[in-house]
């Protein structure tokens, strides 16, 4: 009987392997018609037609039948850059979306995206935003990431790909489309918080912080494009770096797909960065390095490098040059055979499939942001509101409201937003919940980038004459994103004499924050009793922020990123090496450096209680796995979710190691007095290091697991795992 058994075994196993080699050799032989297919096409295209190729939307080559590949970002909905076009769904930015810690929420937005998208004739998206926050807020585009864990980043951005893309039979089909992971690589690190400034760091950090998410975006979600960023690695530009282009990207990672560059960072390889005399010389460092698409906004010529009057007449006098020429042409051909464009006649846009989804994608929208709002504080349980016990309501704040702009997008939806067909304020979502049961005070108190108080008396007023004040402050695009780097992280213009203010009326005081990077808030900490952060959260902010102030939606999301005290204590993160024996307490000389909120924190209305962490086995080899179980119970009288984090510190290895690094997550929802049980796996994954040859190892020894609710040491529960 034993024998049967182990034969019907054996057999189902050899079915799967041979089912496998099947869908690879599919696959496989796919690529391997479409590489014929580029093969011969190359061969039939002039020097003027390849070079003409290499840049965004390259025009549709007639003669040839080479078909156009429209572009677009994608960052948290479709963003058409200059072709606009209204009416597309805006969800919660990237930080936000980062903030329900959970994937698939972010997979269902990048595949709703996708649709949007296709719809509208665009298959080649620049998104997403890999880049890991290294604890420097003054930096404008923390907004863009997910935040400054490089497991949490990584998890994010595979769904976000697998999602705009599809995997399987669904890959680059009708409803997906090209996703870039950007921007390769340790672009938020610098000295001074600036966009694109130099990054000077060791191998050990690149490889430890910021590689993780772009490794797991080629092996797990087979993404098909990468662009570099703007600034230099150790003085070697990433735009003609051939060690983290073709060394690491390429033959480490097994990268097969095409590079796009940043906007117009080839040419920038000279009036940047001073390296290449002529366009000419830019232009081929670039090639040479791997880099095959020229991406140049708005495609001014004075500032292309790929192009016939840059390129054409050096390649005529060294034909060996071709070879780079070809290789560029063939990847970006490929990725348009992938993408079936081809296959297909170009299609009017239309507006008939993104107006009859868009009701189901706002729905969407809706969802991801009630579950993206985090509570950072609720003294005396103020939150949340009982409408049947209030009359009346101050809403004050310069982001309680904005009007439908004249141009562009609204800019309390972050950057990289499209124009929706509307967007729900703060007090337009308040408005509609409270209805006509409590009377609404609204006065916006000042300008975000004004110093005048000239509003204040009218605020003051509205408060001491409602029961209550929901206090709207923050930032907006204009304050922050891409170009607006700070060098100071207090709230903007006279926010904080205006919080002060109606803190002195005596009333209770909800403070909201509507911003896309941490700030230091500490007069709002100390005296305000209930704080919401709430980032960005796209087309329906407004009702999902009234859903949480009046308890309709538990807030449930945690941090991505670490709030400071000042801009002194940057960086701030709680990826932090062991401190000097010598420092005591772990203080500066006479502040505190641990930040105002800690990464992974989030309060409820409700409250939960962990068990004791306990091991499937305390004790594995160095090539085994294990599991490790707690147990979560709601504690109180609402329902509400929860998200558990798993953190590994190797205690003593061969390098040295940060405190601890966040390597498993889950969000549950848990009903009053329900618990349940939450299973992170240990194995190699979890436990390695790169040793002192940059390898990925798993040295014996012990290891501390601590699991809990936040990343800082009081919310955590501690075991030790033993490797042999």
């Amino acid at each position: 009987m034993k024998k049967i058994i182990v034969l019907a075994l054996l057999s189902c196993v050899l079915l799967a392997c041979n089912s496998q080699q099947k869908e690879n050799k599919a696959m496989s032989q796919e690529d391997s018609e479409i590489a014929k297919k580029v093969e011969v096409l190359i061969s039939k295209m002039t020097l003027d037609e390849k070079i003409a190729e290499m840049t965004q939307d390259a025009p549709a080559n007639d003669r040839l039948g080479i078909p156009y590949m429209k572009y677009g970002e994608a960052l948290h909905g479709l963003w058409l850059v200059l072709d606009y076009y209204g009416n597309t769904t805006v969800y919660p930015q990237a930080i936000a979306a980062a903030s329900t810690w959970e994937p698939e929420l972010v997979k269902k937005m990048a595949s709703q995206t996708a649709i949007e998208a296709r719809a509208l004739g665009v298959t080649h998206c620049y998104s997403p935003n890999l880049d890991v926050i290294s604890g420097d807020p003054r930096y404008g585009r923390v907004e863009e990431s997910y935040g400054e864990d490089p497991y949490l980043v990584s998890r994010m951005g595979v769904a976000f790909i697998q999602g705009l893309q599809g995997m399987g039979d669904e890959q680059y089909d009708e409803n997906h489309v090209l996703a870039t992971a950007k921007h390769f690589i340790g672009y938020p690190e610098n000295r001074r918080g600036i966009n694109g400034g130099f990054s000077d760091m060791s191998e050990r950090r690149l490889r430890e912080v910021y590689l993780p998410p772009f490794e797991a975006a080629i092996k797990e979600a087979q993404i098909g494009s990468i662009m570099p960023g703007h600034q230099d690695y150790n003085g070697i530009p990433n735009h003609m770096n051939t060690w983290l282009l073709k060394d690491i990207l390429r033959d480490e990672l097994g990268f097969n797909g095409l590079i796009v560059s940043d906007n117009n960072d080839i040419a920038r390889l000279g009036t940047m960065h001073f390296i290449a005399e002529n366009r000419t010389k830019a232009a081929l460092l670039g090639l040479k390095a791997g880099v095959d698409m020229d991406l140049v906004i708005g495609k001014i010529e004075k500032l292309a490098a790929y192009n016939n009057n840059v390129l054409k007449d050096t390649i005529i006098k060294n034909p060996e040059l071709e070879k780079y020429i070809d290789k560029a042409t063939s990847r970006i051909l490929t990725a348009k055979y992938k993408l079936g464009l081809f296959d297909t006649e170009p299609k009017e846009i239309d507006t008939e499939t993104v107006n009859a989804g868009k009701k189901e994608h706002q729905e969407f929208s809706y969802e991801m942001a009630k579950k993206a709002i985090i509570l950072l504080k609720n003294e005396g349980n103020v939150l949340p509101l009982d409408m049947s016990k209030i009359k009346s309501l101050a809403v004050i704040g310069p982001n309680a409201h904005e009007d439908r702009p004249k141009k562009g997008t609204y800019s309390l939806l972050g950057g990289y937003s499209g124009l929706p067909p509307f967007y729900v304020s703060a007090l337009d979502g308040i408005k509609a919940k409270v209805g006509d049961k409590v009377k609404i005070n609204y006065a916006k108190g000042c300008d975000l980038l004004s110093n005048s108080k000239a509003g204040f008396p009218a605020a003051i007023s509205a408060a001491k004459k409602s029961d209550a004040v929901i206090l709207v402050i923050g930032g907006s695009r204009r304050t922050g994103g891409e170009g607006a780097d700070r060098d100071n992280l207090d709230l903007y213009g006279v926010q904080k004499e205006l919080v002060t203010a109606i803190h002195k009326t005596g009333k209770p005081v909800v403070a909201v924050l509507i911003n896309g990077r941490p700030l230091s808030i500490n007069y709002v900490a100390e005296n305000i009793p209930s704080i919401l952060e709430t980032w960005y959260l796209g087309i329906r902010s407004g009702d999902a922020i009234a859903d949480a102030i009046f308890g309709d939606v538990n807030p449930g999301g945690k941090l991505t990123v670490s709030f400071p005290r000042s801009v002194g204590q940057l960086p701030v993160t709680y990826l932090e090496r062991p401190d000097f024996i010598g420092s005591g307490k772990g203080l500066f000389i006479n502040s505190d450096k641990s930040p105002l909120f800690p990464f992974g924190y989030g309060l409820s209305y409700t409250t939960f209680k962990y068990g004791t962490p306990k091991f499937e086995n305390a004790t594995i080899g160095t090539d085994g796995s294990t599991t490790v179980s707690i147990e979560v119970t709601n504690t109180g009288k609402r329902a509400g979710d929860e998200i558990v984090q798993m953190y590994v510190r190797d205690d003593f290895a061969s390098v040295g190691r940060y405190n601890k690094m966040l390597k498993g997550f889950e969000r549950i929802s848990l009903q009053p007095g329900e618990t349940k049980t939450v299973t992170f796996t240990l194995g190699f994954n979890e436990l390695n290091i790169l040793n002192q040859e940059m390898k990925k190892v798993v040295e014996p020894g012990t290891f501390t697991i601590s699991v809990g609710s936040s990343s800082q040491e009081k919310d955590l529960l501690t075991a030790v795992l033993k490797v042999k």
